[in-house]
């Protein structure tokens, strides 16, 4: 589901399974990644090893991207109290953020640019179910039509599900029941020629 971008290259020479989408990332994301840790005071001109290491831009980013994908939704049950919630938010952030490095932040979102699986649809040797969440806001409903019609018009058998879910980007775990059918009913003459 969504932006996963490692299986795309894994997709193209698998027959039987199902295609996410990747995102074509920019190069002004990367400079304004660029810009927000350079104004991190830990950041010491990326040469920041051994000291503290920008956690505290980094545990920024990563709330923002956390509230992205729609975890303010999927906590409120368990924190109905706003400042919980942030807290519980922070805490994620700041988990994630001790084991990541900045630098290599950098690194992925400049791997990222230009990255547009288009491209690479004519090579795509397996059925596609696509897969997008009502309420994603990094990859909306709205894009579904098109994808679908560069995959058909690229010759690949496409189907396409929209996951009723408030939860956002991070809907596809935490929703599983609601898309699994799909998926099983996608996979069933797979199934049916293994066995």
């Amino acid at each position: 589901m969504g932006g996963r971008l490692p299986p795309i290259s894994w997709m193209r020479s698998c027959r039987s399974t199902p295609a996410p989408w990747a995102s074509v990332n920019t190069g002004k994301q990367l400079a304004e990644l660029q810009a927000r840790l350079a104004g991190d005071p830990e950041w010491h001109g990326g040469r920041y090893y051994g000291k503290a290491a920008c956690k505290t831009a980094l545990t920024d980013i990563r709330v923002e991207t956390l509230k992205r994908y729609g975890i303010e939704t999927a906590l409120a049950p368990r924190f109905p109290d706003p400042a919980a919630r942030e807290a519980a938010i922070r805490e994620q952030a700041a988990n994630w953020a001790a084991k990541w490095d900045a630098n290599s932040l950098i690194i992925l979102r400049r791997a990222l640019l230009g990255f547009d699986t288009r491209p690479e649809f004519a090579r795509i040797k397996a059925k596609v179910l696509y897969i997008l969440c009502r309420t994603d806001a990094l990859f909306p409903p709205k894009i579904a039509p098109d994808v679908v019609k560069a995959l058909t018009a690229a010759g690949i058998e496409a189907r396409y599900f929209e996951l009723d879910s408030d939860l956002g980007h991070s809907s596809s775990g935490a929703e599983h029941a609601k898309w699994s059918p799909v998926l099983r009913d996608f996979l069933a003459p797979l199934v049916a020629r293994l066995n």
